[in-house]
């Protein structure tokens, strides 16, 4: 049976934040991830996270100006240093809450910057990352975005992230596959499972149309999920997906797999 986690920047955001852990708690969740952490010190999350009786597995690094559109710097040339402190911040937080990975975002290529210079730039600060991680004893996870939700994003098909992951060669550098981003870009969902799964450091999940929970659109979660078990896959599957109503009533896929 997979292991899912549930991802509280869209789930429970009907309660504050920092409510949600036990919230996720009360609905069968022991583990959670989030996009951003950074909003809270570590020790506040710490404390909510070990009451609530869950563990963190996955945020991601810090990505920008979130709320002005930005989805990522790591393909920034004018934004290296700017990166490279925020892998270090990630990692102070990912010590304090035991996250053993952490999800870098591309962005999009920024304007006046060539596409060589941008996947060179993005190149530069993966070996950065991926070095800084494995010192601390994290995985490095990379995730494309489809380009319908975010226009001109650098990595924006699970094939073109994992060219680049293959290009650099680091053993702490692995895809995030996202389910939704990639049923828009690239479908085909059970042979990239079944011919990657090695190269697979997490998954999420959201239906598509939509990017609301299992059962609202044309992915056959059912069928995915008994390939995953057939696979073998031992890790987290994060449900990062805005429920069309209120977050508990969404979770009523879930009880078939627990």
């Amino acid at each position: 049976m997979p292991r899912f986690a549930a991802n509280l920047s869209l789930l429970f955001a009907e309660q504050p934040f920092l409510e949600r852990f036990a919230a996720a708690r009360a609905c069968g969740f022991t583990a959670v991830e989030m996009q951003f952490p950074y909003a809270f010190a570590p020790a506040q999350l710490a404390e909510v996270m070990l009451t609530a009786e869950v563990e963190v597995v996955l945020f991601n690094l810090p990505a920008g100006d979130w709320a002005a559109g930005e989805r990522g710097i790591a393909c920034h040339p004018g934004r290296i240093d700017e990166f490279r402190a925020g892998v270090g911040r990630a990692l102070d937080y990912a010590r304090t809450l035991g996250c053993p990975r952490l999800n870098c975002l591309a962005g999009s290529q920024p304007a006046g910057v060539t596409e060589a210079v941008a996947r060179r730039t993005l190149i530069e600060n993966l070996r950065f990352a991926a070095a800084m991680t494995r010192r601390a004893g994290v995985e490095l996870l990379l995730e494309p975005l489809n380009s319908r939700d975010v226009p001109g994003f650098l990595l924006p098909t699970p094939q073109a992230a994992l060219a680049l992951i293959a290009e650099m060669g680091s053993d702490n550098l692995h895809l995030q596959y996202d389910l939704y981003h990639a049923q828009i870009m690239a479908g085909d969902l059970t042979h990239m499972l079944e011919t990657e799964l090695p190269r697979i450091g997490h998954i999420q999940l959201a239906d598509v149309p939509g990017r609301h929970e299992p059962g609202t659109g044309e992915i056959n979660f059912d069928f995915l999920f008994a390939r995953l078990d057939a696979l073998g896959y031992a890790g987290w599957v994060g449900c990062e997906y805005q429920p069309s109503g209120r977050s508990e009533a969404s979770l009523g896929w879930l009880a078939r797999w627990r």
